[in-house]
């Protein structure tokens, strides 16, 4: 079966609504992740396919961390880390902090594993792990250059579709945004919650806006930050061979190259000593930027390819602190011809697998057989050199990043496609980052205007999700909505606590994973 195969089962933009009474409400049994831990675990059982409850049933990974303040507790929040691909059990944990204070102290926080990632029953296309590093290895790091790379690179994920057809298709046809939110929506009545609160960054706001607009009557809270553009997730409810990628119909390109732009005005605007990569000014820092972009597609140094390090600077515009300061300064070191240290990953949190496998497969197996993209692997080559006479290298990383679901094996049985304005119980509220690698403040906009009610909250800074680069004006107010449903003012706009190239306390981890190799996180 290709992409191309006509969509089966029930049509949820016309039926959508609750899981049918005969799903049995998933027994919920916590117990410390692991000894000492303040964090909760458990495993919850729910049917691979809702329009057959009683078939084949899957598990879900959950952790909980229990309010602080249990004698001021509300209920629970539920959390989804984006991606798609990100594995709550482990990112969770990790961002725990960054949740304001009174969050903390007034509500369980609840994230799980969606269907097919990590601990949860996971698409897993390879025997083990060696023949997926072997996988990863014949093709490309970021994308690829030239006619040579071009062809292995397709050849690649023509490969991975063949493999992923052959473990367990059944499973890559119910992994999809709507599988999730009825799981979200099982884990709800699990944990006795008449409504749901729940925060989506990233991924996690086309999965809230889904559940708002199949449980439109269960919403009590929900703050959607780094947004997703429902219509360009969907094609606009279209199955028609897309002209454009998912990634290229949300901007991705154009946000990234924007905040690629900030990074290097800002940092030239800084000493050596705040920023290594400052060639003394905006103008100059950009063109010893492009300069050694050039250098590197002549001569690699060492592993550092052009389009590797490309992916490289994207990602590494997520997370401002420490993150532009740490790539201004692999930057600098290969300019001067020096490897690069990678950054190193968080700490790993105290859950009992806190590095699950999450291959390129799990965040595929969801965008692909959720969102249209192309079809003829043929035409991104065309779709790179467009995106990039108008977003630069950013523009090349974004086009490929999902080239893979050209030849993907599965569509999703089950899809929400709209409409998207549903009045909800409870107002939701939209947050958008006006530089964002990947998800564009017009999709914020886009989103707010598509749900039925809903308040658009400006972060006026840097990065992706106001959740992981700290603002207490937002934080301030998500809190405030969180506890009693006060909307900050219409138009209200935030700025980070702390701008780009200072220091900052750390704290926290990073979000996202999983996914394919531009997956927005």
């Amino acid at each position: 079966m290709t992409c191309s195969t006509v969509l089966t089962g029930q049509d949820l933009a016309v039926a959508g609504g609750a899981p049918a009474p005969s799903v049995p409400v998933p027994q919920l049994e916590w117990s410390p992740c692991v000894r000492g831990s303040a964090f909760d675990c458990a495993t919850a059982k729910v049917p691979l396919d809702y329009n057959n409850p009683s078939g084949r049933t899957i598990e879900l990974a959950v952790a909980k961390r229990k309010a602080t303040d249990p004698g001021r507790r509300i209920g629970t929040l539920f959390f989804n880390p984006g991606g798609p691909g990100g594995p709550g059990t482990v990112q969770m944990p990790q961002n725990y902090e960054r949740f304001p204070r009174e969050v903390r102290e007034r509500f369980d926080i609840i994230s799980w594993d969606p269907r097919g990632i990590g601990n949860s029953t996971a698409v897993n296309c390879f025997a083990s792990p060696e023949e997926a590093a072997d996988w990863s290895a014949s093709k490309a790091a970021g994308f690829p250059v030239g006619e040579k790379e071009r062809v292995a690179f397709i050849a690649a994920y023509k490969d991975l579709a063949r493999r992923c057809e052959q473990r367990d298709p059944e499973l890559l046809r119910h992994v999809s945004t709507t599988d999730t939110a009825r799981d979200l929506d099982q884990l709800r009545r699990a944990v006795g919650e008449s409504h749901l609160t729940y925060q989506g960054i990233s991924y996690g706001t086309i999965l809230g806006a889904t559940y708002a607009n199949l449980f439109p009557d269960k919403v009590r809270a929900m703050v959607l930050d780094s947004n997703i553009d429902p219509e360009a997730w969907t094609n606009h409810a279209s199955d028609d061979n897309p002209r454009l990628t998912t990634f290229l119909r949300m901007g991705s390109d154009r946000t990234a190259a924007a905040t690629l732009d900030q990074f290097l005005t800002l940092c030239g605007s800084t000493t050596t000593a705040h920023c290594a990569f400052s060639a003394g000014s905006p103008e100059a820092t950009r063109d010893k930027f492009d300069q050694l972009m050039q250098k590197l597609r002549k001569h690699p140094v060492g592993a550092w390819t052009y389009a590797g390090t490309v992916a490289d600077v994207v990602n590494s515009l997520y997370i401002v602190h420490p993150g532009w300061t740490d790539l201004a300064g692999r930057l600098q070191a290969l300019w001067q011809g020096r490897v690069a240290e990678p950054s190193p990953l968080p700490p790993p949190p105290a859950v009992p697998n806190p590095n699950p496998y999450l291959g390129e497969e799990q965040g595929a197996a969801v965008l692909c057989g959720d969102s249209p993209n192309p079809r003829d692997p043929n035409v991104y080559h065309g779709l790179e050199e467009a995106a990039a006479a108008r977003a630069g290298d950013a523009g090349r990383f974004w086009t490929w990043a999902v080239e893979g679901c050209s030849t993907w094996p599965a569509v999703a049985a089950d899809r929400y496609l709209g409409p998207w304005n549903k009045p909800t119980a409870h107002p939701v509220l939209v947050v958008g980052t006006t530089y964002d690698p990947s998800t564009p403040y017009t999709n914020a906009q886009a989103m707010a205007k598509q749900l039925a009610n809903a308040r658009l909250l400006t972060h006026n800074g840097y990065g992706h999700t106001a959740l992981i680069n700290p603002s207490s004006c937002i934080n301030t107010y998500t809190g405030r909505y969180f506890i009693d449903g006060t909307l900050p003012p219409s138009g209200t706009t935030c700025r980070p606590d702390t701008p780009p190239f200072s220091a900052p306390k750390p704290i926290g981890g990073a979000t996202g994973g999983g996914g394919m190799a531009g997956t927005v996180s």
